[in-house]
């Protein structure tokens, strides 16, 4: 493990693609190239294997694989949290080690669907978490792909039985409450400091940065701005922060459709050079000439906004300083 994750972890995590040939292999040149275009934007931290990646598609060996080569070439550059959440303990834990000798930094972990009450998700932390002994864990709260539900009561359970969990990903929705909740009762003072940062696309960034979420992990394709609007909002420019942002929406909106965003991603992802091919591994959707069309104006609106600003580059240059 390179230096393990802690709770100042802070920025940008983006949740990184999994680049698939049309023949539904692992591209290992893209996954190189991703890489290198993640870290150009500025990121501070880098996610793999998580359900934007398409984890749940892979087999255990490719998952260690794909671990181990987005590894090697960041290099220590960034740190690297690894997804291994899994229906067998048995598999998680066996990805969760492989992955931090390896050099993650750290593995995030969702509760497995079936479990419905809190007691059941406290009670499977236990378990892991003894497993796993003091490999830092990010708490996954997704409850839309999950099912499993859990307040922020119950999750200072976990947080007060376990130093291990070092941050939290807020992905419930709606959940500006919850992260308010966590906020301010893992404020380092009444009880120890733990990292949140926040998912569901980007869509409430701003919201979720105002009432005091460290950054965010999610996949959106333009990383840079979100880079940007996290260093903006650190620096107390928060209206500046949402202007920069205001620009993107429209994409973070269109990216976030169930079931068909992530294809759209790919395919920016693709058009910036980051990838050599959108496909998704089967099953999965495609695009059609008209969601080409479709995407080809928002993307070609997008430009022209960013034109508009006088072409300041604010998020570029907030990226890399």
């Amino acid at each position: 493990m390179r230096q393990p994750l802690d709770a100042t972890a802070r920025g940008v995590y983006t949740i990184a693609a999994t680049p698939f040939t049309e023949a539904g292999e692992i591209d290992w040149a893209s996954v190189d190239s991703l890489a290198d275009f993640y870290l150009r934007c500025g990121v501070d931290g880098l996610t793999v294997l998580g359900m934007m990646g398409e984890a749940p598609k892979l087999g255990d060996g490719e998952a260690e694989e794909l671990a181990r080569a987005f590894l090697r070439r960041v290099d220590g550059r960034v740190p690297v949290v690894v997804g291994v959440s899994s229906a067998g303990t048995a598999n998680l834990v066996r990805l969760a080690r492989a992955a931090t000798e390896a050099g993650a930094a750290g593995v995030m972990i969702a509760p497995p669907t079936g479990l419905r009450t809190e007691s059941q998700i406290v009670a499977y932390f236990d378990e892991v978490i003894a497993e796993l002994g003091d490999i830092p864990v990010v708490y996954q709260d997704y409850p839309q792909a999950t099912g499993a539900h859990i307040s922020a009561q119950a999750f200072l359970r976990i947080v007060d039985a376990h130093p291990s969990v070092v941050m939290f990903k807020h992905e419930d929705c709606p959940g500006l409450r919850k992260l308010s909740q966590l906020r301010r009762s893992c404020d380092g003072g009444k009880r120890r400091y733990v990292s949140i940062l926040v998912g569901n696309g980007g869509l409430y960034v701003p919201q979720e940065l105002a009432r005091g979420a460290d950054g965010v992990m999610t996949g959106f394709a333009y990383p840079e701005m979100l880079v940007a609007v996290c260093r903006l909002f650190a620096a107390g420019r928060g209206e500046e922060a949402e202007d920069l942002y205001d620009v993107y929406l429209p994409l973070v909106r269109h990216e976030q459709q169930p079931g068909f965003g992530l294809t759209v991603r790919k395919e920016i992802l693709r058009r910036r050079g980051a990838i050599r091919c959108a496909a998704l591994r089967k099953p999965g959707p495609s695009l059609d000439a008209e969601d080409l069309r479709e995407l080809e104006a928002l993307i070609a609106r997008l430009d022209r906004r960013r034109g508009e600003r006088g072409g300041r580059g604010d998020e570029r240059e907030l990226a890399v300083a």
